[in-house]
């Protein structure tokens, strides 16, 4: 089977993105299940349920998040009633939602998607290694393809993960810093690994925001409110062949498409 996970969708111009082009690509690569981070997708600060609708409704199956999806105060009872709506997995107990979907492609296959968050340089929550283990050992009695979106700051960090858990998931994805990584490859035990997706969305930017807003924080030190660029718009991800019996990754290779919206 083969799993298209896209990368950080970020504001108005990611989710046209989405819209205008994810069923053809779903065509072209033969998708059988896709996975997109949205956490971004409103203005580039969390997600609404109105959007988390359209998302879903232009081919996207299951939904990932990190820091950002509290920023929306709509989504809070919205993550109750839609459970392809993650956010992530190692927030502590009582906290709404989940960081786990088990769904089935359209040829019956089972898939999993786990949803978890670093802490360096983030945030203090539990600890995604311990969470992890907990969650793909429960996760692994109802179907071996296991999914990983590890939505964390640090390099090094995503790396411990992925080889935390190879052999034990079928891929470990980063998302969070927008900037796609060329160091996609199946470790030893059979999980794909890319440090971070990228971002659908403008890249004409400072990791989607406009240059002149960002540059104005970083120049004067002054709170400024931040909107997405709209140039350079790209579709960022990657395309990962998985082996349905035992969930190991055959092949994983990152995607990056310039598109011009009419």
């Amino acid at each position: 089977m083969r799993v298209f996970f896209i990368g950080d969708i970020f504001g108005k111009p990611g989710r046209r993105l989405i819209q205008d082009r994810l069923q053809a690509l779903i065509h072209e690569y033969r998708i059988d299940f896709c996975i997109a981070n949205v956490e971004n997708a409103a203005a580039g600060f969390g997600v609404t349920p109105q959007i988390a609708e359209d998302l879903l409704r232009s081919g996207i199956d299951c939904m990932t998040t990190g820091n950002h999806i509290w920023d929306k105060r709509a989504v809070v009872p919205y993550l109750a009633e839609q459970p392809r709506l993650l956010r992530p997995h190692n927030y502590p107990r009582g906290v709404p939602g989940t960081g786990i979907y088990i769904g089935d492609t359209n040829c019956g296959v089972r898939v999993g998607v786990l949803n978890l968050q670093g802490r360096v340089f983030m945030t203090a929550i539990d600890c995604p290694f311990t969470v992890a283990l907990e969650a793909v050992e429960r996760m692994r009695r109802e179907t071996p393809v296991i999914i990983v979106d590890f939505h964390a700051e640090a390099t090094s960090e995503k790396q411990a993960l992925g080889w935390h858990l190879d052999g034990r998931v079928s891929a470990v994805a980063g998302t969070h810093t927008h900037v796609l990584t060329a160091d996609e490859r199946v470790l030893p035990g059979g999980t794909a690994y890319i440090t971070d997706l990228g971002m659908t969305g403008p890249h004409d930017s400072v990791i989607g925001s406009e240059p002149r807003l960002a540059l104005e924080r970083l120049l004067l030190g002054l709170p400024s409110r931040l909107e997405p660029a709209s140039g350079n718009l790209k579709i960022c991800g990657a395309v990962i062949d998985i082996r349905e019996s035992d969930g190991r990754a055959l092949s994983i290779e990152r995607v990056s498409l310039p598109v011009v919206l009419p």
